[in-house]
């Protein structure tokens, strides 16, 4: 008998596991085709990875199943429950694909939690070499690897914690506005009003007294699909919500701006409001609101790549991650579409689970499947029509 047959018979029906397909027994020469752990390994399927590990006998190393070495020849390999096992058996762990660590994939988020823990606990924005000197990586790769797991560069990810930290003290009432500026990381008072509108959507001393300053007109009206708030500061429409209590959304915005100035809309308000139905009931008209739209930077990126999606068209969550650069974010990209406040004006009802089923809407599934329903029949009307 074979050596690496006899190592696989000592090792039989040890690489069992109740998570995915029964591994059953190792096996060598033909019979390895039907293996799943040979088709794991042949096909470098991350999914089997720590599952099991497989050692080649002509090199004297073992490998995790995605590992991305020569192949191996079936009769050279052999199948162990983990590290451990292809150790005491006197296989050593491969260089390249380390299986006697935790996977790239891990070892890469726990490389970028460190910088961006660096990132929050810094008095000031490190530059991009320090962190990469941090985490053992050249700049450009950080950089890379950053954005990938983060969706946001760590410039725009400092930023981000920084209007985070300030709208948190803000908030809390403790300390002077410029205490707060300094205190978040802001190195100059000048800095931070510079941005001030943008993130905060008024001056810090209005976000700190919850909006007292801020005036916001709003009003109630009627669409197809239930009752509709439109409401607007200054700089445009802040928030567009639907559904069937006007009570509730008139609380619902209350909440939004607990100590703003809440206006009914004159006459002259209704023109948004018809709008913001028309939105509703013509969507592929488009429209030209003026549009004050508050959120992290992440949001405001999601928001963005939402506005772009035309109608009659829909992505999934996967899609819209990786349209702005985020391909890992998906969880993220589906949190920011469900606090996306502008109903129908930043159209997050056109994201759409991957197997194209429809997933949650703030504003109630129905109204989601209402909505691209009269979108694709307004797509088709234009194809029937010629139109491109």
């Amino acid at each position: 008998m074979s050596i690496a047959m006899e190592r696989q018979m000592e090792h039989r029906d040890t690489t069992r596991t109740d998570a995915g397909p029964e591994l059953g027994p190792d096996l060598v020469g033909p019979d390895l085709e039907d293996d799943p752990r040979w088709r794991a390994l042949r096909e470098r399927d991350p999914a089997f990875d720590g599952r099991f590990v497989y050692s080649v006998r002509t090199t004297g190393v073992y490998c995790r199943p995605s590992c991305a070495s020569r192949p191996a020849r079936p009769e050279n390999v052999a199948f162990h429950a983990g590290p451990a096992e292809a150790e005491a058996a006197g296989f050593r762990p491969c260089q390249r694909c380390r299986p006697n660590e935790a996977p790239l994939a891990a070892r890469q988020a726990a490389l970028v939690a460190d910088a961006c823990r660096a990132i929050e606990t810094a008095e000031e924005m490190p530059s991009l070499d320090a962190l990469a000197a941090t985490v053992g990586l050249s700049p450009h790769h950080f950089h890379r690897l950053f954005k990938a797991t983060t969706g946001l560069t760590p410039r725009a990810y400092g930023a981000a914690h920084r209007s985070r930290k300030i709208r948190d003290q803000l908030a809390s009432g403790r300390g002077s506005v410029t205490e707060a500026i300094y205190d978040a990381g802001f190195n100059a008072s000048s800095r931070f009003y510079a941005t001030s509108n943008a993130t905060l959507g008024m001056t810090p001393t209005a976000f700190r007294a919850g909006g007292t300053d801020a005036d916001i007109r709003f009003a109630i009206g009627d669409c197809s699909l239930g009752a509709i708030l439109v409401a607007s500061s200054r700089k445009g429409v802040c928030a567009i919500l639907l559904g069937e209590d006007p009570d509730a959304l008139a609380r619902d915005l209350q909440d939004r701006f607990p100590k703003a100035n809440l206006i009914g809309g004159d006459a002259g308000f209704e023109a948004l409001v018809a709008a913001a139905v028309g939105l509703v009931e013509a969507p592929a008209l488009g429209h030209d609101l003026p549009l004050d739209v508050r959120g992290t930077v992440f949001q405001q990126r999601v928001w963005q790549a939402l506005r772009a999606i035309p109608a009659g068209k829909t992505v999934s969550y996967a899609e819209l991650a990786r349209a702005i650069g985020a391909p890992k974010s998906v969880r993220a990209v589906a949190s920011a579409c469900g606090a996306n406040p502008l109903a129908v004006a930043i159209p997050c009802h056109r994201v759409v689970r991957t197997d194209g089923a429809l997933s949650g809407y703030r504003w109630g599934v129905e109204r989601k499947r209402a909505l691209l329903d009269r979108e694709a029949r307004v797509e088709l009307a234009g194809v029937r029509d010629g139109q491109p």
